[in-house]
C-alpha cells in the first residue's frame, strides 16, 4: 500500500515509523514530514490546509490511504473533503472533530448525556466573564474555545490571574475567540485514555500520563507536552469500565444522533477524583508526546488496524501490547513554550544505533545537506521501554546525554509520580 500521513512533529514520525514496519507497506510519503520522516518516506512540501494541493498529490501518486495526524485539518475539514473523491481517510469527519474543535460543543453533549465534568460557565464577551468572576471560587480553570495547540488553558489562583486570562483570550493570543470557558477546579490527577474507532466498534488504545508543564514538580507554563509514560499508574479494570460506560460511549452516542459517527483515535482527557473519571478534554487524534510513548508498546500491525477501521472492520482485529513500561522525555528549544531560536545546528544524531527498546522521534527538525537542524520549540522525543519506568527513564536520560546538545533543555523528572 501507498500511504500519505499528514503532519510534522514527533506524533507523525511515530506513526510513519510505526506503519513502515507493516509488511503490507510499499511506500510512505509525509507532508511536509521533518528530518526524522526522510529516512523512512519521502517528505513533500505541501501547506497541510490546501486540501486542493493534497487532493492533487494523493491523486497524481496514486494513494491508497492517507493518515491525518494534526488536529487543524481535521477541524477544518480534511476528511469529508477527501472522501468525497472517495479517497480512503483514517480520522474523524468535520462534526466530529468539533469534540476538539469547540471545547464548548463537547460542554454541551456533556450537559445533555449526563457525561460527568467539571461544572462550567460559557461568557461571549469580556465583560460578562469578568462579573462572574467577582463571585467565583479559586483556583479556577479558564479556556480559550478554539483550537490552542495544547496551551490555551489556564488554571488560575486569584481573581487577577482569572482575568488576566480572560483579556490575553479576547484579545487573541490563541487566535480569534468568540467565547471563553470558566471551570470549577477538579482536584484529582490527570490521565489520557485513548480509543481507536471505526464507527461502530471501539476498541481500547492504551492510556498515558503526560506533563504538560515547562518546569519540574509540574510547575511553570502550559506546553505542548514535556514527556509522558504508559500506561498510567491510575487504570484498572473498574476505572476502565466507568470511562466507558460514563464518558466515551454516551459521546458517540451523542453523535450519532447528531447523524455522524466517530471514525479513528480519540483521547480522553481525564480528571480522576477517588476512582471516579472527569471528562476534562477531547483530541480527535493521538496526543503528542502520548503517541510517541505509546506506539512503540504495539505488537499488533498498525497499518492492519487503521485498514480495519477504514472498512468497519476493527471487530475482527485482536489488539495486542507489549507488557513494558515507557517513558518519553521531549527535548525543546531553550526559551520554549516562549521565543526561541530556529535553525540551530544538531551534532551526534547520526552517532545513535538504537536497539528495539530505544527510539528517537523527531519534531520540530529539517535535514539541509545531511545535517540536522531545530526549528521549532519542541525538536526531539526520546522513548525507551524497560520493565520498570526508573530503568526506561535512565535510558533516556543516557541517551540524552550522548546527544549532548546544548541548544535545548528537557525535564529530568518525567514520570516522578510512578519513580520513588
Amino acid at each position: 500500500m501507498k500511504i500519505a500521513i499528514i503532519g510534522s512533529g514527533g506524533r507523525e514520525h511515530a506513526l510513519a515509523s510505526t506503519i513502515s514496519k507493516s509488511s503490507k507497506m510499499k511506500e510512505i510519503f509525509c507532508i511536509p514530514g521533518n528530518a526524522g520522516t526522510s529516512k523512512i518516506a519521502t517528505n513533500v512540501q505541501l501547506d497541510i490546509n490546501e486540501f486542493d494541493e493534497i487532493h492533487k498529490f494523493i491523486n497524481d501518486n496514486s494513494i491508497d490511504l492517507v493518515v491525518i495526524g494534526p488536529e487543524q485539518p481535521l477541524v477544518n475539514g480534511i476528511v469529508d473533503y477527501l472522501e468525497k473523491f472517495n479517497i480512503k481517510v483514517f480520522g474523524p469527519n468535520k462534526i466530529a472533530s468539533q469534540l476538539e474543535g469547540s471545547k464548548i460543543f463537547t460542554k454541551k453533549l456533556c450537559q445533555e448525556y449526563n457525561i460527568p465534568t467539571a461544572n462550567f460557565g460559557i461568557f461571549e464577551n469580556r465583560i460578562d466573564a469578568k462579573k462572574f468572576l467577582e463571585n467565583s471560587n479559586y483556583p479556577n480553570v479558564i479556556k480559550a474555545d478554539n483550537l490552542a495547540a495544547g496551551k490555551g488553558v489556564y488554571i488560575c489562583n486569584s481573581k487577577k490571574e482569572s482575568l488576566m486570562a480572560v483579556d490575553e483570550i479576547f484579545d487573541g493570543k490563541f487566535g480569534e475567540a468568540k467565547n471563553v470557558l470558566i471551570e470549577e477546579f477538579l482536584e484529582g490527577e490527570e490521565m489520557s485514555y485513548f480509543i481507536i474507532s471505526d464507527g461502530t466498534t471501539i476498541k481500547s488504545f492504551e492510556t498515558a500520563q503526560d506533563h504538560k508543564r515547562v518546569l519540574e514538580g509540574d510547575n511553570g507554563k502550559n506546553t505542548g507536552g514535556m514527556g509522558a509514560y504508559s500506561p498510567s499508574r491510575l487504570i484498572n479494570n473498574e476505572l476502565e469500565d466507568k470511562i466507558l460506560s460514563k464518558i466515551i460511549k454516551p459521546t458517540l452516542k451523542g453523535l450519532k444522533n447528531l447523524g455522524t459517527e466517530y471514525k479513528g483515535f480519540l483521547y480522553a482527557g481525564l480528571m480522576i477524583v477517588e476512582n471516579e473519571p472527569y471528562l476534562i478534554e477531547y483530541n480527535v487524534r493521538m496526543g503528542d508526546p502520548e503517541c510517541q510513548t505509546i506506539l512503540p508498546k504495539l505488537k499488533t500491525d498498525l497499518l492492519e488496524i487503521i485498514e480495519a477501521c477504514c472498512d468497519k472492520k476493527l471487530a475482527d482485529i485482536n489488539i495486542e501490547w507489549t507488557n513494558k513500561k515507557s517513558l518519553c522525555v521531549v527535548l525543546c528549544s531553550k526559551g520554549y513554550p516562549d521565543t526561541y531560536q530556529k535553525n540551530i545546528l544538531i551534532n551526534n544524531l547520526k552517532n545513535f544505533n538504537l536497539d528495539e527498546n530505544n527510539f528517537i522521534f523527531h519534531a520540530g527538525t529539517k535535514k539541509e545537506n545531511d545535517e540536522i537542524y531545530a526549528i521549532g520549540g519542541r525538536v526531539l522525543n526520546f522513548i525507551s521501554l524497560s520493565d520498570n519506568f526508573l530503568q526506561a527513564r535512565d535510558e533516556v536520560h543516557q541517551s540524552l546525554k550522548k546527544l549532548d546538545w546544548n541548544g535545548g533543555f528537557y525535564r529530568r523528572d518525567i514520570g516522578f509520580k510512578v519513580i520513588n
